[in-house]
């Protein structure tokens, strides 16, 4: 089963500029529209909406793109 995240918890993701860092400020369990597109979540694949600890960016992800940092 897939690591689940909660509301605080530091992250890293990979993106097109490198590896990034940030905080889970919001949990998404049913889709929802984000800069302009449809992100499918449910309770058993939620989206998480981390902050970038670098430039203050939002971005959203699925769990099995995260990793938790220590």
């Amino acid at each position: 089963m897939e690591k689940k995240f909660k509301i605080g918890d530091q992250v890293s993701w990979n993106s097109e500029a490198g590896r990034v860092s940030g905080t889970i400020i919001k949990i998404h369990t049913k889709d929802f529209n984000y800069k302009g597109y449809t992100h499918h979540a449910s309770p058993e694949d939620p989206q998480y909406e981390i902050k970038s600890y670098k430039t203050d960016h939002i971005a959203a992800h699925k769990g099995k793109a995260l990793t938790l940092e220590e």
